[in-house]
């Protein structure tokens, strides 16, 4: 006796463009369904204006990532792709990296033909990456490029630091207006007033480095905007190329009584440096900012920001705001 073949459920089914089903394919629910079709169709109305006439394609968006042989990293920058296309359906999003990793800047550019495309460096500041490596590649390219500013400083970031902090362990609460001193560097008397929890505790800023005196402004602008957000003192250090290293960060600030000290890290995914980093902190390390939600955000708003230039043949770098 041979057993039945157990009957499909036909409402999961799923279908193709023109009505046809995906063999074996399956939907969650009819409401999933519903979404993928409604997204769709407003990707494609998107591109018709009030008068029935097809609007010009958006500029592709070109995420330009370092690279690294931390195969996380890659991994963290496609799912930090997927949360922008979930943010911007219909909008073409690539990926180029400036070395270690494929595909490279110079062959996502060739791909994209003589098409407009938008650089959003995965940066943090500015260095020579933003301002030699990635324009020399718009360079050479047939594309008409426009060049967004580096990712920080910006509130989102600082938002994303801080998150990245309470998921670690941080719950001191912040200090009020005037009740920080001696903020983002290393000399200062620290908190007058406030608990003795915030008077005990500390950051460490942990970036990449760069000798780029550009680069250390940036990461310093971002420490203040942290130490406004958790009410502490947030030191900025770095991994190489540049003063101080976390270690010694972590040291200059137990001197002024800190002795309850985090490393916030300000990297864009998962590394060595980051690795190295984290394992400098006397007490707690969190996670790099990764593919937090406020990053896509954040790449999207540096997209829009150069999308508002003028369209060129030569690559242009968008003001940071």
């Amino acid at each position: 006796m041979t057993a039945s073949n157990p009957p499909r459920d036909e409402s999961r089914i799923r279908i193709r463009p023109g009505g046809r089903p995906f063999p074996g394919g399956h939907l969650d629910s009819t409401a999933q369904l519903m979404n993928r079709i409604s997204s769709q169709l407003g990707s494609q109305l998107g591109l018709v204006s009030l008068d029935g006439t097809r609007r010009p394609a958006p500029p592709a968006l070109v995420l330009v990532g370092h690279g690294s042989r931390d195969p996380r990293a890659l991994s963290t920058i496609r799912t930090l792709m997927d949360r922008i296309r979930e943010l911007r359906p219909g909008l073409p999003v690539h990926l180029g990296h400036i070395e270690l990793n494929e595909p490279l800047l110079p062959d996502t550019l060739a791909g994209l033909g003589t098409g407009d495309a938008v650089l959003v460096p995965l940066l943090l500041s500015r260095g020579y990456h933003v301002k030699q490596d990635i324009p020399e590649a718009a360079a050479a390219s047939s594309a008409r490029i426009r060049i967004a500013a580096p990712l920080g400083p910006h509130p989102l970031l600082v938002e994303t630091l801080y998150e990245r902090l309470v998921e670690a362990g941080w719950h001191t609460r912040p200090s009020g207006p005037g009740g920080l001193s001696g903020v983002g560097h290393l000399g200062g008397s620290g908190f007058g007033s406030g608990d003795a929890e915030r008077r005990a505790s500390g950051v460490v800023l942990a970036a990449a480095g760069s000798r780029d005196p550009d680069a250390a402004a940036d990461t310093r602008r971002t420490a203040e905007l942290l130490a406004e957000r958790l009410g502490v003192p947030v030191v900025p250090a770095y991994a190489s190329a540049a003063a101080p290293t976390v270690a010694h960060a972590v040291r200059a600030l137990a001197a002024r009584g800190r002795h309850r000290i985090a490393v916030a890290s300000y990297f864009t995914a998962p590394g060595r440096f980051s690795a190295e980093c984290a394992a400098a902190a006397p007490w707690i390390a969190a996670a790099p900012l990764g593919a937090h939600p406020s990053m896509a955000r954040l790449v999207l708003h540096r997209y829009d920001q150069a999308s508002a230039t003028q369209a060129v043949t030569r690559p242009t770098l968008a003001a940071a705001g």
